[in-house]
């Protein structure tokens, strides 16, 4: 009888994923909301809590964030990134600052203590990638100037969970000066050494990995990638960070077709792990934070446009690129949620679950919204204050800096800002680069 249950139980559960991801992909956003009211729905307080089935659904969601983590690797090479390191620093060092402090000061001024305000630090800087992409592609964007900026802030994103997960991972285990500063160690070490290989040995890996028989390359790749993930966990290095150091050491026909044999997995996973996030949580506890999170999520919401403004303004991009690049990074989802489970695993504070879920709620929801809407809604209270002022409003204004005119090679994002001669603003309708950056974006889901 329990195996019964257990079967119905994840029937149904799978089955309503399936429906909602229906309804988000009909409406066109992304599905992952639904999701978590679905774990909210099932979850203990919900309206129809499960029972047998959530060890299962619980060693799933650890799947999950296992496959996103190779996925994300995957998707570049250690060449891209070591690029991308030296020559966007600034504006990831921008990102971080006016994207994760606020986060820190939210849980320092609720009373959660030290640990909390790094998780929560966390929360509020790391952008989803996986919603951008998918809006830049619905609005039509993946050849604009501003699209490669974007593109160098999210995977700048991404190369520093390498050194942040680590660092919770310790906090979170209450280890000590000593121990903390030996597991950084070993995480900075780890990911340095397999850079190292994956520049110098990166096409042996891959050749010795790939394989001409699909069901022989995913047994190899998902097998490796647990395996390194548990050493990982092991080393208290986390499990996430192994697994996108695997992604980032293939490459070639390796890295295309695993991403090809994964990606249904993935997407499978992915949503079981929402739904276990959403499990973890009370329904009930969400309204007491509502007010937090809504404040949280308008002062970031902000901060993440002031953080685009200013990148596509250092790489010389026109005004109305600022802008767009600006709103395009305000959604938040998967990995802000992969950062919050953490922590809701560890129990260090009971409000930190439902104040993550409802802001990532309301910022993956506002999001595209953003994305669509902030350049044309500065123009036009720009040209209300122009006109109350008596003045002309002319959005072209540009300030001094660089080009970005250079278009994205496959799969590579483009260093801007480095002295390339500026290029003059083309009109909103043309103001498109050749479609390098739909390379770029292809399967991008952090």
């Amino acid at each position: 009888m329990h195996t019964a249950t257990v079967f119905i139980e994840l029937g149904s559960v799978i089955l309503v994923l399936g429906l909602l991801g229906r309804i988000a992909g009909r409406y066109g956003f992304s599905p992952i909301p639904l999701y978590l009211l679905g774990g909210l729905a099932f979850g203990t307080g919900g309206l129809l809590p499960l029972s047998a089935s959530e060890e299962f659904v619980a060693t799933g969601a650890e799947i999950g964030v296992v496959l996103l983590l190779l996925m994300l690797g995957l998707e570049y090479t250690a060449a891209d990134l070591v690029t991308n390191l030296k020559a966007q620093y600034p504006a990831g060092a921008v990102d971080f600052l006016l994207n994760a402090i606020p986060g820190a000061l939210a849980a320092l001024l609720l009373g959660w203590g030290p640990v909390s305000a790094v998780v929560l630090a966390g929360v509020t800087w790391i952008s989803s990638s996986g919603v951008i992409a998918k809006v830049l592609g619905d609005l039509g964007r993946l050849g604009n100037r501003e699209t490669p900026v974007i593109l160098s802030i999210l995977v700048l994103e991404d190369l520093a969970m390498a050194v942040y997960l680590p660092i919770l991972t310790a906090l979170l285990a209450g280890a000590g000066l000593v121990a903390g500063s030996i597991t950084l160690a070993i995480a900075l070490a780890t990911a340095g050494a397999v850079l190292f290989v994956a520049l110098r040995y990166g096409r042996l890996i891959s050749r010795f990995v790939s394989h001409d028989d699909p069901e022989k390359l995913l047994l190899v790749v998902l097998g490796l990638t647990l395996l390194v993930a548990g050493i990982a966990q092991q080393l208290q290095v986390s499990a996430a960070v192994g697994a996108f150091l695997v992604g980032i050491a293939l490459s070639g026909e390796a890295a295309e077709g695993a991403h090809t044999l994964l990606s249904p997995l993935r997407d499978l996973f992915a949503a079981v792990f929402f739904v276990f996030f959403g499990l973890s949580t009370d329904p009930t506890s969400i309204p007491p934070v509502l007010l937090p999170a809504l404040l949280l999520a308008a002062v970031t919401a902000v901060t993440k446009v002031a953080t685009g403004y200013w990148a596509a303004r250092r790489a010389g991009i026109a005004t109305r690129g600022r802008w767009r690049a600006g709103g395009a990074l305000v959604s938040r989802g998967e990995f802000s949620i992969v950062i919050a489970g953490l922590a809701v695993t560890a129990g260090i504070e009971p409000g930190l679950g439902p104040l993550a879920t409802a802001y990532v709620l309301i910022l993956v929801v506002t999001g595209p919204l953003a994305a669509r809407y902030t350049q044309p809604a500065v123009e036009r209270l720009g040209a209300v204050f122009a006109r109350r002022r008596g003045t002309a409003w002319a959005p072209e204004a540009r300030a001094g800096g660089t080009a970005a005119g250079a278009p994205a090679a496959a799969g590579v994002l483009p260093a801007q800002g480095t002295g390339v001669e500026p290029v003059e603003d083309a009109p909103d309708t043309e103001d498109v680069l050749d479609p390098g950056p739909d390379q770029a974006l292809d399967g991008l889901s952090r």
